[in-house]
């Protein structure tokens, strides 16, 4: 099968995808994607720009579906997960095969670390603010302790100090970098500094992931998340930030899903 659109080093052609809501979502469980994320970090060529896997859900495919400028950001990751229910029951609607289940980045962390401790891969944990990163890390540690977390560092950077620790990062080589800095921030980071990643193994970009492996947000209730509810759930915690959000973007989403899904 054909690559899909990216720059970084060649995917393996077994990865199939499926169009949902007008993006290319890989069409992997879980586990698939966990096994696969660890296979190509420790099959990785040195030199250009990492391996780079990123997520869509909803807002995501709003957001693309109303700017051309923002669906080209994505198109330039190796490989989408579908973070979101709703893209999952679309696939199943819509596509010419469904998607298997929602890859979502705070449970697919989880699967990718107990799989690295037992590997001896290693993290690298870029984003959130200082004390959320450090809190995040800790946690962590002490789920996973045998895992190796080559370093970590807030995303409040700029200029200077940005170079050094992009510098720092690449010296130290580690085998995913999570990077937590939040849509379209961590996907323009990629475009603008991925070229200079070039001894990383593969990026995963990871939204609000260390709020939650913090501690600081609680996921939904299980039943939620099945039922594709969990932005409902996110609204109650957050009402102020998220209500006009999924307002505005939920019924776009849908649009999209079904005349963008193939």
């Amino acid at each position: 099968m054909a690559q899909e659109p990216g720059a970084g080093a060649p995917w393996p052609p077994s990865v199939e995808r499926v169009t949902v809501g007008g993006l290319p979502i890989a069409v992997l469980d879980r586990n698939e994607t966990a096994r696969m994320m660890c296979d190509a970090a420790r099959a990785r060529v040195r030199g250009g720009r990492p391996l780079y896997l990123t997520s869509a859900n909803g807002e995501v495919l709003a957001r693309c579906w109303r700017d051309p400028q923002m669906r080209a950001l994505f198109l330039e990751a190796d490989q989408i997960a579908a973070d979101g229910q709703p893209m999952v029951t679309a696939s199943r609607l819509f596509c010419r095969m469904p998607l298997p289940e929602r890859v979502a980045t705070t449970d697919l962390f989880h699967d990718v670390a107990a799989l690295a401790e037992a590997e001896g891969l290693s993290f690298y944990m870029l984003g959130a603010s200082p004390d959320e990163n450090e809190r995040a890390v800790a946690a962590v540690r002490r789920q996973y302790p045998r895992l190796r977390i080559a370093g970590h560092c807030h995303g409040y950077l700029g200029g200077e100090e940005l170079e050094a620790k992009i510098a720092e990062i690449d010296a130290l080589a580690p085998d995913i970098l999570w990077l937590a800095m939040g849509v379209p921030s961590e996907q323009r980071f990629m475009r603008e500094h991925g070229d200079r990643l070039g001894r990383v193994g593969v990026v995963k970009t990871s939204g609000g992931l260390f709020n939650f492996l913090s501690g600081k947000n609680a996921r939904a209730p299980r039943w939620m998340q099945n039922a594709g509810l969990e932005w409902l759930w996110r609204i109650g915690q957050e009402p102020r930030r998220l209500f006009w959000r999924y307002f505005v973007t939920n019924p776009v989403a849908i649009y999209a899903m079904v005349r963008g899904s193939a």
